[in-house]
């Protein structure tokens, strides 16, 4: 399947794991699951320890366990692993890149049109319209309520979702969304919904997603 085409991701809850949350392969993989289970359209990993090792295991892991679910996986700021996975099999493993990450023009052209590549824009329709023209595949905003994952984060407006239409790709709203907070970012233009805690900061991340894609409007 292409992903790129795919329209089935472009809607949707969309996980992020956090190691400190997850901290080992047993405890990710399980929440993983589970919250796939729930429905997930998107599941992001993200571990910004220096532990290649540990990185390529879990990631072959969860890019299995997506497989199994028909999700693309999506790697954080690490070009090196997702070619390695792709290399290796796992086609439906994407890239995500923040603005002092590897530059999109390079990822684009190193993995080909056919990946998943996402790009932060925080709240900047200029960063937007430059990742766009560069190929990405979906453009993510944030942070609009705040975050326990990134407390620092400067806020963005919800109406800037509605602004980011233009550039006709997915909207992805990030930073402190939950259960009571979801209606009012999808009506707002959120396509993707993504979240760490929600998901991941408590116990039944299946309940969780579950909860989420209701208040949603998804369910």
């Amino acid at each position: 399947m292409s992903w790129q085409r795919s329209m089935s991701w472009q809607r949707g809850i969309y996980a992020i794991t956090d190691s400190s949350l997850l901290p080992d392969d047993e405890r990710l993989i399980a929440a993983c699951e589970a919250a796939l289970q729930g429905g997930l359209a998107l599941l992001q990993y993200r571990d910004k320890s220096t532990d290649d090792a540990r990185r390529w295991r879990q990631s072959q892991a969860l890019a299995a366990l997506c497989r199994r679910f028909d999700v693309p996986l999506i790697i954080n700021d690490d070009l090196a692993l997702t070619r390695r996975l792709r290399v290796a099999g796992f086609d439906g493993v994407g890239l995500h890149l923040g603005e002092q990450d590897t530059s999109l023009d390079e990822a684009r052209r190193l993995l080909g049109s056919e990946p998943i590549i996402g790009a932060s824009c925080y709240a900047s329709l200029a960063i937007a319209e430059r990742a766009a023209a560069a190929g990405a595949s979906y453009l993510a905003f944030g942070r609009f309520f705040a975050s326990q994952t990134k407390p620092e984060a400067s806020p963005a407006p919800l109406e800037l979702l509605a602004e980011a239409a233009r550039f006709g790709l997915p909207r992805v709203a990030i930073g402190g969304l939950d259960v009571d907070n979801v209606a009012r970012v999808r009506h707002a233009g959120g396509d993707l919904l993504a979240t760490v805690y929600a998901v991941f900061g408590g116990d039944d991340p299946t309940g969780r997603v579950a909860g989420l894609r209701q208040h949603a409007g998804y369910a």
